[in-house]
C-alpha cells in the first residue's frame, strides 16, 4: 500500500503539501487491475471519490454511483482528464430499483463488474440513545446496512457466474469500539462486518473475495465544515500516528484488497485508524 506522508504532530494535517498517495505520481500500482471493471457506490466525494480515482489510475474502468449528479460529474471529469474511463450513475443504494438500473447500466456501458466497492452510507452524527427514535433507527439501518446488502445483491450473481470478483464493504471504527457516534450507527456498521464475514465464507468456493474497511476519523469536506480547526488538531493529535486520516489512506487499502496482492485474504476487516484501534 502507498506510504503515508509525514505530518506535523499535533496538527492533525499532513506536513507541507505532502499527502498519502492513492492516485497520481508516486501512488501504489497494481498491474493486475488494468482492464478490470469496478463499481464504487458513495463515490461522489471523500473516500469513494478517492477510491474511484485510484482505481482508474490503475487502468480500471470505473462506474461511480451516488445521489449528487453534479458531484458525480466532477469525479468522472477528473478521471477522464487523467486518461481514465468512467461513467457516473445517480443511484440511491437503499432503493432496489436504482441498484437494478445501476447494474444494467454498468453491464451495458463497461461490462460485468470485477470489483465492487460498496461504500455508500453515512449518518453517523451523535444521537443519545435515550433520545433515539424508531424512525431514525430504521433510517440509519437502511442507509448503512441494508444498502450494503442491496448493492451486493445486485452485482453478486454476475460474479458467481464468472467465478471471480472482489467485494469491499465499508464499516467504521464506531463498530470496533464505543465512540461518539450513535448506537444505531455502530450497530449498522457492526452488521456490515458480520455480513462481510458470512458472505466471504459463502462465496469463497466461487472464487469471490469479500473484505471490509473500517476507517476512523477521516478528514473530508463534512469534517472541515462542521469541526473547527482547533478541534480537528486536537483530534488528530489523539491518534498514535499523530494525524487525522485522509481519503487516500482508505483508498490505498481498497486498492490492495481489490488486487491480486491480497489474493489469499478474505473475510477480513482492516482498521484504517492511525493506530487508535489495534485488534
Amino acid at each position: 500500500m502507498a506510504q503515508e506522508s509525514q505530518t506535523h504532530r499535533g496538527t492533525g494535517e499532513p506536513a507541507g503539501t505532502g499527502q498519502p498517495a492513492a492516485s497520481g505520481p508516486g501512488a501504489a500500482r497494481y498491474p493486475d487491475l488494468a482492464g478490470q471493471v469496478a463499481v464504487v457506490t458513495g463515490g461522489s466525494r471523500g473516500i469513494g471519490a478517492a477510491t474511484a480515482l485510484a482505481l482508474a489510475d490503475n487502468g480500471v474502468a470505473v462506474a461511480v454511483a451516488g445521489r449528487d449528479h453534479d458531484a458525480l460529474d466532477g469525479v468522472v471529469k477528473d478521471i477522464t482528464a487523467r486518461g481514465g474511463r468512467s461513467i457516473g450513475v445517480v443511484a440511491d443504494c437503499t432503493r432496489e430499483e436504482d441498484l437494478r438500473r445501476l447494474h444494467e447500466t454498468v453491464r451495458a456501458k463497461l461490462g460485468a463488474a470485477d470489483i465492487l466497492a460498496a461504500f455508500a452510507g453515512g449518518d453517523g452524527m451523535p444521537v443519545p440513545t435515550a433520545r433515539e427514535t424508531a424512525a431514525h433507527w430504521r433510517s440509519v439501518i437502511e442507509t448503512d446496512l441494508t444498502s450494503a446488502f442491496l448493492t451486493v445483491s445486485a452485482f453478486l450473481p454476475d460474479m458467481v457466474e464468472r467465478h471471480r470478483g472482489a467485494i469491499i464493504t465499508m464499516s467504521s471504527a464506531a463498530a470496533r469500539q464505543p465512540a461518539q457516534s450513535s448506537a444505531v450507527y455502530a450497530a449498522a456498521k457492526g452488521g456490515v462486518i458480520v455480513f462481510t464475514r458470512h458472505l466471504a465464507r459463502e462465496m469463497a468456493r466461487d472464487g469471490i473475495r469479500v473484505n471490509c474497511l473500517a476507517p476512523s476519523a477521516v478528514l473530508n469536506d463534512k469534517m472541515r465544515a462542521w469541526v473547527p480547526e482547533a478541534q480537528r488538531a486536537e483530534l488528530g493529535a489523539s491518534f498514535p500516528l499523530g494525524r487525522l486520516g485522509q481519503p487516500a489512506d482508505v483508498a490505498s487499502a481498497a486498492l490492495f484488497l481489490a488486487s491480486a496482492a491480497s489474493a489469499w485474504i478474505t473475510g477480513v476487516t482492516l482498521d484504517i485508524a492511525g493506530g487508535k484501534i489495534m485488534v
